[in-house]
């Protein structure tokens, strides 16, 4: 199958270069140093245990246009800029293209094919306007769930943190022929893909703890265990997840794992800084309104109360605003206690 990766990141990355290691043809929409790197060496993934893979099979193109068409178009941007290339993403199609958002947090399409009141909406705190939902027809979009972390740390380099799962989904909870060969071509590049017949409970269950862990850490600088083990980094979580369970449960889904034990799995993780802490100290645009801001839209939409949830969102929302505007980063430094 021939794949493109619209933004060759961690996540990107790191996909393709197991597609491209397993067969699959790759393309990479890439800009400045790493399109040069992706052309020059390939893309390569680095393990904790000292494996190392490098995909020097797949290239990379700037230009859209000039890319070609592709059988799947892998979205793996953050989400807040995924508006700024949907009107670029078109040259990329042909009739029967899939294309696979990779997003955390509540995704552009999560009302496409929905059902109820509020079955087509737009998430305005994801696309404000409805520009990508405009620009990718939904009969093209599979879901997608991340699970893996994975870090660039120079271009065309990525490190492999943890994880292999990519749960994938049909919007309408079909079991097509089109997701059966593309969790193939996954599970043949030895990533764990399972169909999923409700991929947005799939996706709930994850951003449960993205939406409070993320924010909570980026405001205090505390770890994952940090958090969970402090009695108020834990109270405060479990109130914002509570808070959250009640919009997903209003919107017809089910958690699969009890609160308790979903707090209690993030903090067997460790002293691991969260990607929106590791944002903030590194004074990049935090993923704030995917993750938090779209959980306090649904709150509105929905009619739940969503109090703690909303006021985390305002203080993260103002720390972003306080660095960027500052040009600054924001980081904890340890000393020796003299």
């Amino acid at each position: 199958m021939r794949f493109c990766i619209v933004g060759a990141g961690a996540i990107g990355g790191f996909v393709g270069a197991k597609l491209a290691l397993a067969g699959e043809e790759v393309t990479f929409i890439a800009r400045g140093k790493n399109l040069a790197a992706i052309n020059e060496k390939g893309m390569s993934v680095f393990y904790r245990d000292g494996r190392e893979e490098h995909a020097t099979m797949c290239k990379a193109e700037e230009d859209y246009a000039k890319a070609g068409t592709f059988d799947v178009v892998i979205l793996t941007l953050k989400a807040h800029q995924v508006g700024a290339v949907a009107g670029k993403l078109a040259p990329l199609f042909h009739e029967d293209t899939v294309v696979i958002p990779m997003q955390n947090g509540i995704p552009f399409w999560y009302f496409h094919d929905h059902g109820g009141e509020l079955a087509g909406r737009t998430v305005e705190t994801v696309d404000p306007g409805g520009v990508v939902k405009d620009a990718i027809p939904k009969e093209r979009i599979i879901g997608c769930v991340v699970y893996p972390a994975t870090e660039l740390v120079e271009p065309g380099r990525v490190v492999h943190i943890e994880g292999d799962r990519f749960p994938l989904g049909e919007l309408d909870g079909s079991t097509s022929e089109r997701i059966t060969k593309i969790t193939e071509a996954f599970t043949k590049a030895g990533l764990k893909s399972p169909i999923l017949e409700n991929v947005r409970a799939e996706m709930w269950l994850k951003l449960w703890g993205n939406l409070t862990f993320n924010p909570i850490s980026a405001l205090t600088h505390a770890t994952l265990q940090d958090i969970c083990e402090d009695p108020h980094g834990k109270a405060l979580a479990a109130q914002m997840m509570m808070e959250a369970q009640a919009v997903a449960e209003h919107l017809g889904i089910t958690f699969r794992v009890p609160l308790e034990k979903r707090i209690g799995g993030a903090e067997k993780v460790g002293k691991h800084k969260t990607s929106m802490l590791q944002d903030v100290e590194a004074g990049r645009p935090v993923e704030i309104d995917a993750l938090v801001g779209s959980v306090v839209e649904l709150g509105e939409l929905t009619k739940i109360p969503v109090p703690t949830i909303r006021a985390v969102f305002q203080a993260v929302k103002l720390l972003d605003k306080t660095y960027t505007d500052q040009v600054v980063s924001i980081r904890a430094v340890q000393t020796d206690g003299s």
